[in-house]
This record gives structure tokens, C-alpha cells and sequence, in this order.
């Protein structure tokens, strides 16, 4: 039987916001094996992961993310935060140098101006 994946988008998060981070990961693995590629699905799963302090996990999840969609904000800002938390420092930098290069800078000029404020924070030592 197929779940009904908008229903269990919003039984992972409310699991989630109660605490039950491993039910709440567990339902969303159950919604990949029905679709690989749920991209929410996908966020939710890496944040769970990042919230719990499992940032090789989230790693892996944010990088699944970016591969699919490039140049899209959220997923790198998601795997430059967690290559920061990891005190891995150049891959962090380095992240911002893929996304800026592929980015369509009008439309992600969100991210691009956090990337920006980031960067001269880095430049200044702060």
C-alpha cells in the first residue's frame, strides 16, 4: 500500500516538533523508499539529521540535495552550514564558490547576499 506522502510530511513534522526526532526520520526514509527524490522529504531528513548533531548524515543528504538542484539556495546554504559545523572550513568556502558559479543570481539573490555577508565575516575574522 502507497503512503500518502503529503499525509506523512505532516506526521514527520509534527513528530518532530514533539520531540520523536526518530520517528520522525524513520517515516521520512519510509516516504524515500516510495520516492527517491522528495525533495522535501529530502530537507526535512537532513535537518533532522543536522538538528540532532549527525552532520556526516546531513552531509550526505544536503549533497543528494545540491546534485539534483545546483543552484538552488536552501539545499547549499543546508550543506555549507553543515561542512561549517564540521569545522571543515575550505569545503565550506568552497560550496560558495560552486553555488555562486551556477546560481541564477536574481533569483537566489537571498542566498547570495547571505553568501556575501558570510564571506567578508570569514575575509574579517569574525
Amino acid at each position: 500500500m502507497a503512503l500518502d506522502i503529503g499525509q506523512s510530511l505532516i506526521k514527520a513534522r509534527e513528530l518532530s516538533e514533539t520531540g520523536k526526532s526518530d520517528q520522525a526520520r524513520m517515516l521520512l526514509l519510509e516516504i524515500l523508499q516510495q520516492d527517491k527524490n522528495h525533495q522535501t522529504a529530502l530537507l526535512m531528513l537532513g535537518g533532522s539529521y543536522f538538528c540532532a548533531e549527525k552532520f556526516q548524515e546531513a552531509e550526505m543528504v544536503f549533497e543528494r540535495l545540491v546534485l539534483m538542484e545546483p543552484g538552488t539556495g536552501k539545499f547549499s546554504i543546508a550543506l555549507f552550514n553543515t561542512l561549517w559545523k564540521q569545522g571543515r572550513t575550505d569545503e565550506a568556502v568552497e560550496e560558495i564558490r560552486r553555488f555562486l558559479a551556477v546560481a541564477d543570481r536574481i533569483k537566489e539573490i537571498e542566498t547570495v547576499n547571505q553568501y556575501v555577508t558570510i564571506t567578508k565575516e570569514i575575509a574579517t575574522g569574525q
